[in-house]
């Protein structure tokens, strides 16, 4: 067996808008199991990009540790990338942020890197409401260390051990909404017509942007008393809304039936189409979501889509009040003031 992607492709692939085929978004072969969902959110990534037209070096890729966070290797190699060490992505993407805001950054990790190890550092980037996309991939269990509970597994929920978890799980994207942030999306890694459009939204929006996403581990949490399950989450999913993304510009071409549909734009322009499905769910309403997130885990369901969204908000630079230019292009002149420069500061504080 060999993990080396062959280099050739057909000459007459398909491109997008800046000239780049499918494959120049894509890495090498995963060596994660067979059938495993983060390969599916490593697809949908690839996917997005493309239909973006994202050019690949104005992205930066970054992660933890943990099965979810070698996924990296396997989707835009063309890119920059920082593989930190456990729980600590969020720490090395705040510094990267300062240094250059003029990249797209994508933060990968898993609910044991997020939700229990990383949890301050996950806390403290929605404060800041830093300018990325943070997607974890959420299995419930720790796939790395064969499968133990992490901090998201459902009570009472039964891994490949077999014995029933005996305490209350983590819900990362309530938890998100709580604590401000201004973009939060639930995913099911087996939906890609769902996840695609949100990943869209996420790069598109200004601001924290955090997207969940249930993916099961085949190996050790796939078995009929798992909650994060394939056949589980297939037969309880509820979602909130059919999603369609729209670039800035494009027509909406598609078409819905009965039903409340809601036109929500981005800040660059782009917009989310939603036909909402779920009851008494209002998207820029955080109660409302909220509460929405509530009823859902009352009835035992997996409430996907997007569940809540603000632009009035400010980033993370704005709060800094950083200058527009990045800041590792900055020269000597920028950086040392003048005499004269600093005599008006001075004199601005008299």
């Amino acid at each position: 067996m060999t993990y080396i992607k062959p280099k050739f492709r057909h000459p007459e692939l398909p491109v997008n808008a800046v000239g780049y085929a499918r494959k120049d978004y894509e890495g090498a072969i995963s060596t994660l199991c067979g059938g495993c969902g983060h390969d599916s959110i490593s697809g949908a990534i690839v996917q997005a990009c493309y239909e973006m037209a994202i050019e690949p070096h104005r992205l930066a890729k970054l992660s933890g540790i943990g099965c979810s966070s070698k996924t990296p290797t396997y989707f835009l190699s063309n890119s920059h990338g920082f593989n930190s060490v456990h729980g600590r992505m969020p720490s090395v993407t705040t510094g990267a942020i300062l240094a250059n805001r003029d990249l797209i950054y994508l933060g990968v990790s898993g609910d044991g890197d997020t939700a229990s190890i990383g949890m301050g550092q996950f806390v403290h980037a929605i404060r800041r409401n830093l300018n990325m996309v943070y997607i974890v991939m959420n299995n419930g269990c720790y796939g790395l260390t064969k499968g133990q509970d992490s901090a998201t597994a459902d009570l009472g929920s039964i891994s490949k051990g077999g014995v029933p978890n005996a305490y209350m799980p983590i819900d990362l994207a309530g938890m998100a909404i709580e604590l401000g942030a201004s973009f939060v999306a639930r995913s099911f890694s087996g939906d890609k017509t769902q996840l695609v459009p949100l990943i869209k939204a996420a790069m598109s929006h200004q601001g924290f942007a955090f997207i969940d996403v249930v993916s099961p581990c085949v190996t050790f949490n796939n078995n009929p008393g798992s909650t994060k399950s394939y056949d589980y989450v297939r037969e309880h999913l509820e979602a909130t809304a059919a999603v369609d993304y729209v670039p800035e510009k494009e027509e909406i071409t598609i078409s819905y039936g009965e039903g409340q549909t809601a036109d929500v734009e981005l800040h660059d322009g782009s917009r989310l189409a939603l036909h909402k499905i779920a009851p008494n769910w209002d998207p820029h309403d955080r109660l409302s979501a909220i509460q929405r997130l509530h009823v859902a885990r009352e009835k035992e369901e997996v409430l996907t889509g997007l569940l809540y969204l603000s632009k009035d908000n400010e980033t993370f630079h704005q709060f800094l009040h950083t200058v527009d230019q990045p800041l590792n292009t900055l020269t000597e002149e920028d950086l040392i003031p003048s005499q004269e420069v600093l005599a008006a500061i001075n004199a601005d504080h008299r």
